[in-house]
């Protein structure tokens, strides 16, 4: 495994990290059992920075991931989570208020069975009024990081011009991170043209979602997938060719996502303790630079195609 520093921030966070949402069943129904054994499995295998959210399974995924981490030494791991999206019994809430900020910390380190995190961030900006944001949102962090119950403070969000509308108008130094998903994989690579912009800040970049939220897989996206009709054909063929090739697409999809330099870390999420450390060893290796190619001249007429996020 290698490491990567992320931002000006003390933390050394490995290439390939653990995404959570999927012990929340946010992909498909899951045993907790598996679930936390693929924590234990990722973290053995030198993955050292975990992220997870309130709204993954509506609190599932952080009970989970918090009985996992039960019986892992702290200092092992790195762990992220969110503010600002909830739901409750099948229905989604959004409060980005100073109060649900200290509220929704207070049970998400009950649910994790720790007493700090190591990054907070503002679950997808795009959802909030983005100066209640700046000036309301961002200091109930900061007081917390001032605290001592967050080490650092992060935004993240879908449309990347909102990441860098708040960065532009709070002061130097104000955030660690930003979180970007779907926007540095095969179909994808947006993040890459803003990573100077993040590095000139000294934020550290986090990438999500290498796979596209499934739709860079062989079986294709779940239902709920918001991406267009075109966009899931184009990666339907993009999956058969690699097929062909006996190359399965999810590993050509993680080895794009890791390889841009200025890109601390990826975020890539399973609950399946053989599909984890699988994941890994694809992310040891560089792709196959002709399939590489070809997979991206198939994803041209949809290259950097996105969507609405609600």
């Amino acid at each position: 495994m290698h490491y990567r520093q992320l931002g000006r921030t003390d933390m050394h966070v490995s290439l390939l990290s653990l995404g959570a949402s999927a012990l929340g069943g946010v992909f498909a129904d899951i045993d907790p059992a598996q679930g936390i054994r693929t924590v234990h499995e990722a973290v053995d295998q030198g993955v050292n920075f975990i992220d997870v959210a309130p709204y993954y399974g509506f609190t599932k995924a952080e009970t989970v991931l918090g009985q996992a981490l039960r019986t892992l030494p702290r200092p092992q791991y790195m762990l992220s989570t969110k503010v600002g999206r909830y739901g409750q019994n099948g229905v989604k809430t959004w409060d980005y208020s100073a109060a649900r900020v200290a509220q929704s910390v207070e049970e998400s380190l009950a649910r994790l069975h720790t007493d700090y995190l190591d990054l907070l961030s503002v679950h997808d900006v795009e959802f909030a009024d983005l100066e209640q944001v700046i000036h309301e949102t961002i200091p109930a962090l900061q007081a917390l990081k001032a605290a001592g119950k967050v080490r650092y403070i992060g935004i993240t969000g879908l449309p990347l011009a909102k990441l860098r509308y708040i960065l532009d108008r709070v002061p130097a130094g104000t955030l660690d991170t930003v979180l970007s998903f779907c926007h540095y994989c095969l179909n994808d690579d947006a993040l890459g043209e803003h990573v100077a912009y993040f590095q000139e800040q000294e934020v550290g970049v986090i990438n999500a979602a290498p796979l596209a939220m499934g739709l860079l897989s062989a079986q294709g996206p779940p239902a709920w997938h918001p991406a267009s009709t075109t966009l899931k054909n184009h990666a339907q063929r993009a999956a058969a060719h690699c097929a062909e090739r006996g190359y399965p697409i999810e590993k050509l999809a993680i080895q794009f996502a890791v390889s841009h330099p200025g890109v601390a870390t990826t975020l890539v999420s399973a609950a399946c303790p053989r599909l984890m450390r699988q994941n890994i060893e694809w992310a040891a290796t560089p792709p196959d630079p002709d399939l590489l190619r070809e997979v991206r001249a198939l994803l041209h007429p949809v290259l950097g195609e996105t969507w609405d996020n609600s």
